[in-house]
């Protein structure tokens, strides 16, 4: 969940290959859905129909609100230089501005009630969007230390801020039992996942381990947290690592998908590769975990998404498409995942959403 414009930046848009023809699709169209087109590739066994729900630019980490009825998502829309934060109706289509079009933004999601959403902006440091990471450094993600994390009430439009301390704040999800926030922040120094109640009160540091924990989602119980990390293990790792963060960036190139308690007790890797594993998120069932991967990818470059039992067993891939595919989530009763992907997009450089019936 950070930054997600410079990883589908540093994606190579190679030629499209074309997916076979579905089945015949239903005459039927619900209202203000897009038309129903042929999406998915050979082996994807887990998608039904596969409907497209973004057009044109960059548009990435949608995530269902609690009735299913809507999405919260960001998008570099043409025009702008980033990412601000939208919701779309999936029945009538309709998009809403929810950041305030200034700064640079990241990480949207619904509050309980759906009346909110929550996110990371960095609009209260000005209105302009932040430079770009240096990438005479490599391949980097800028940690902004101007990010804050804020709730607008859809209804009322009122913006509340809910952190405040110096440095990074972002990766902002929402428990299922609607009590607690969990988020990435570096107020003590170091990337770590947070927890915290949603006015903003009650911070509880939950990792602790030199190297970057974030990412963070609930499973569907509210009892673990699934996140992502990578811990230095050699003196040049740790040297380069601080170096990096010293500079407010860090090298995504080896993480690995972790499971903890709601307390940051029990911490169990889950995959153990040297790709870079991230965005992970709970099945519905409690046990599976879906998450995007370049393991399959010998470039490095391409990635895919796939789904593995929390105790490392039963790792599958889900899509075969030969560019981009990430960010899955969830429909909260199962029957669908959205995801951002390459495939079919109209310009070299769009990414756009798409939502597919699920098939265990």
């Amino acid at each position: 969940m950070i930054l997600t414009s410079l990883i589908l930046a540093s994606i190579p848009q190679e030629a499209h290959a074309t997916p076979p023809q579905q089945e015949p699709l239903p005459a039927h169209q619900e209202i203000g859905l897009p038309k129903r087109e042929s999406l998915r590739f050979a082996g994807e066994k887990h998608f039904g129909s596969i409907r497209r729900l973004t057009t044109d630019g960059e548009n990435a980490e949608g995530y269902f609100s609690w009735l299913g009825d809507r999405i919260s998502y960001q998008a570099t829309v043409p025009g702008a230089n980033c990412d601000q934060i939208y919701t779309l109706d999936l029945l009538t289509g309709s998009r809403e501005l929810v950041s305030t079009g200034t700064g640079r933004t990241t990480c949207a999601y619904f509050m309980p009630d759906d009346e909110g959403v929550v996110f990371a902006s960095t609009h209260a440091a000005g209105p302009d969007c932040m430079p770009p990471p240096d990438y005479s450094m490599g391949y980097v993600w800028k940690i902004y230390p101007q990010f804050d994390i804020f709730v607008r009430n859809l209804k009322t439009r009122e913006l509340t801020a809910l952190t405040h301390s110096p440095g990074y704040d972002a990766e902002a999800v929402v428990s299922p039992q609607g009590n607690k926030i969990a988020f990435t922040s570096t107020r003590k120094g170091d990337l770590d996942v947070y927890t915290m109640n949603l006015d903003g009160s009650g911070v509880k540091r939950l990792t602790n381990a030199l190297g970057y924990d974030g990412g963070p989602f609930f499973s569907p119980d509210g009892k673990r947290i699934v996140y992502r990390a990578f811990h230095p293990k050699t003196e040049k790792e740790r040297n380069r690592y601080l170096n990096l963060l010293n500079q407010d960036v860090i090298e995504p190139m080896a993480l690995q998908i972790m499971i903890m308690d709601l307390d940051g007790d029990h911490k169990v890797q889950v995959t153990d590769n040297t790709a870079a594993n991230f965005a992970p998120y709970f099945h519905p069932d409690n046990k599976r975990i879906v998450y995007c991967t370049n393991q399959a990818s010998e470039s490095g470059r391409d990635f895919d998404i796939f789904i593995i039992n929390q105790d490392g067993t039963g790792n599958e891939r889900v899509t075969t498409n030969p560019t981009f595919d990430g960010f899955p989530m969830f429909s909260h009763d199962g029957r669908r995942l959205i995801f951002a992907s390459n495939r079919a997009n109209n310009s070299p450089r769009d990414t756009n959403l798409f939502i597919a019936d699920w098939i265990n």
